[in-house]
């Protein structure tokens, strides 16, 4: 990242997201010189569970007082806008991350072989908030992984595993039928297997399909991009860059690959913004930015995480490596601080040297 300065398109961006990205850095070397014990990893994931579930009843009691005072019940949904703050969790913090925050708390919980009814109802309660952030990818990796876990790992009877399986889905079903999470559903899957003929027209916005998104020659301000079709516009770009410039190698530089999606956004006359978000894929956006050497360096972290996962017989360490694998295919989230936090600090609390003497050192 900090020798692409010496190729980046726009340096003075790539310098200043130098210091943003020191976690990749000085956390694995603070953990090369710990050698922690498998109490103490325990230990931590006791406490970072426990603090997301502060994190949660803070949030819903945030909720419930905003909707006493405005009536409105997009309080306990997703995240608003910067402009406009009526969600669940702010904009800022993004719905998506705080998902796959509480998503890893959730399954410190679950995988306990002897629940007490604390955690049972810590459990419940961390889906619920899950759902009502309404992140359609992370919930159906979660319920992915729940399955897995009741069909593969669990150590209950058949007629118990089956029994929880049952109240799971009910619970799920239940979540998935509240009206705002259902219309955010369907209004994916609606756009998405539209046509270009088919695309709905409502309040003269129109809703571009993935058809469109891959295929239309040029749009208009008047278009809006739902989550999917997004993202595979910008999956588009990405492969109109790769055959336009020299960056299969090196990639545009850190942070440097807005200015070649702004030029974009005016070539195809969209409303103006869409340019200077992010490709929203991880894969994609370390690509662009550092090239095949970059992007091959993130599979090789990725794929040790999920051999260490798969080879320690750990669940909540294989949940977080699927977690992470699924996450950067719909967000850049090592372009945000706390992403680079959570996922350094998570990967070398997993995959760290575990001390076979439970010493208090």
């Amino acid at each position: 990242m900090s020798i692409s300065y010496f190729w980046s398109i726009d340096k003075t961006q790539t310098l200043k997201s130098i210091p943003k990205e020191l976690g990749f850095l000085l956390l694995p070397l603070l953990f090369m010189k710990v050698q922690i014990s498998k109490t103490d990893k325990e230990k931590l994931l006791k406490y970072y569970s426990f603090s997301m579930v502060i994190l949660v009843v803070f949030f819903l009691s945030r909720a419930i007082i905003r909707f006493s005072i405005n009536q409105d019940t997009r309080a306990f949904f997703y995240h608003g806008e910067n402009d406009d703050d009526f969600g669940l969790v702010p904009k800022l913090l993004n719905a998506i991350h705080v998902s796959v925050f509480v998503a890893v708390a959730f399954f410190y919980f679950f995988t306990k072989e002897l629940k007490s009814k604390v955690d049972i109802f810590l459990s419940l309660l961390l889906v619920g908030f899950l759902i009502l952030l309404s992140s359609k990818n992370i919930i159906l990796v979660f319920i992915i992984l729940v399955l897995g876990y009741y069909l593969y790992n669990t150590k209950s009877s058949n007629k118990i595993r089956i029994r929880n399986l049952m109240i799971f889905i009910v619970v799920i079903a239940v979540g998935l039928s509240f009206g705002k999470i259902r219309n955010r559903f369907q209004e994916e899957f609606r756009n998405n297997l539209s046509s270009k003929t088919s695309a709905t027209l409502q309040n003269g916005v129109h809703n571009i399909s993935i058809y469109e998104a891959w295929n239309n020659e040029t749009f208009s301000p008047n278009d809006y991009f739902p989550g999917t079709a997004f993202r595979v516009y910008q999956i588009r770009m990405f492969f109109e860059l790769l055959k336009e410039e020299p960056i299969l190698l090196k990639g545009f530089g850190l942070n440097a690959s807005e200015k070649k999606l702004l030029e974009k956004e005016k070539k195809y006359n969209l409303y103006n913004g869409y340019g200077s978000f992010n490709f929203h894929n991880q894969y994609i956006q370390f690509f662009a930015e550092l090239g095949v050497i970059g992007l091959s360096l993130l599979l090789l972290i990725l794929a040790k995480n999920i051999k260490n996962a798969i080879n320690n017989k750990d669940f909540i360490h294989f949940s977080f490596a699927v977690l992470m694998i699924s996450l950067f295919l719909t967000e850049s989230f090592l372009s945000r601080q706390r992403g680079i936090v959570f996922f350094v600090t998570m990967y070398c609390i997993f995959n760290a040297r575990v001390d076979s003497i439970n010493s208090k050192s």
